[in-house]
């Protein structure tokens, strides 16, 4: 967890490289062009060990998934204790700063630790005996900024979907307040907390540009990314194209009577690491995701 995290301080996911990259090909603005050339830059130097990509370290999260034949010493609850150990240490050796506060008096720990921090998202999948840790500091700015809820009325349909996710998109990439190009992510259908937990997770955990399974909800995603680039807005909410390098969607069957639909915003440094955890303890870390 603790190498995990601080890779995804220091080094672009190859899928994000690659996004940014293109939206510098296709950017003609001279504002939008330099702040994707000081993204970039300052990537690269972050990668030499000069820094972090970003400065703004975010919200500590884990995304942890498990097989069937997966055992922990201790159990699955030392995942937590593990999670805050490696949290205090990123802290303390300066891959993260210390950003998590108390919501009411303020007060700061100082380690990124304290009641549901850093968060650990626990799943099973598979008939391995291995983990996969996804380490994600997630900016701040993309989520106080980029964060919308709305429940819609089943009569709203696909058009009630698609004007609320675009408006969402406007408000968070306006003056480039999510950091954009902006990783959206989508939640369509389940109950109000799963349709959020949707949408961070589209934004977070899939592969920059994938495109959802169900050709329905693929549609919706090229409809989506379409429109943003009809916005006008682009790197940092200068003039341009590219105000999203990607749009992901993700759905869950719902009551009757609702449809809930989330947004939620990943900042264009999209950190993420991944760390490969096989019964024997050997580790493998690694950008890319399935």
């Amino acid at each position: 967890m603790y190498h995990a995290l601080r890779l995804a301080a220091t080094l672009l996911p190859p899928d994000v490289e690659q996004a940014l990259r293109q939206a510098l090909d296709e950017e003609t603005d001279p504002l939008a062009r330099q702040h994707l050339y000081v993204t970039l830059d300052n990537a690269e130097a972050a990668g030499r060990g000069a820094g972090l990509v970003c400065a703004d370290t975010g919200f500590p999260l884990f995304f942890v998934t498990a097989g069937s034949h997966t055992s922990l010493e201790g159990a699955f609850i030392t995942l937590w204790a593990a999670a805050g150990n490696a949290t205090r240490r990123a802290t303390h050796d300066n891959y993260l700063r210390p950003t998590m506060v108390h919501p009411l008096d303020r007060s700061n720990p100082g380690d990124n630790v304290g009641r549901g921090m850093p968060r650990v998202e626990l799943r099973f999948a598979g008939d391995g005996d291995g983990l996969e840790v996804i380490a994600c500091p997630k900016g701040g700015g993309s989520e106080i900024f980029g964060t919308f809820y709305r429940m819609l009325y089943p009569s709203d349909g696909e058009a009630g979907i698609l004007r609320f996710a675009i408006d969402a998109i406007r408000e968070g990439c306006y003056a480039g307040k999510v950091c954009p190009p902006a990783i959206i992510g989508i939640g369509i259908g389940g109950t109000a907390d799963l349709c959020m937990q949707m949408a961070k997770e589209a934004a977070l955990l899939r592969p920059v540009g994938s495109r959802h399974k169900d050709p329905r909800v693929a549609a919706i995603e090229n409809k989506l990314l379409a429109a943003a680039r009809e916005l006008g807005i682009g790197p940092m909410g200068s003039r341009g194209l590219n105000a999203v390098m990607a749009v992901h969607a993700e759905v869950a069957h719902t009551h009757t009577a609702a449809l809930p639909v989330a947004v939620n915003a990943q900042c264009l440094v999209g950190r993420r690491w991944r760390a490969l955890i096989n019964a024997s303890g050997e580790t493998i870390y690694t950008g890319a995701l399935l």
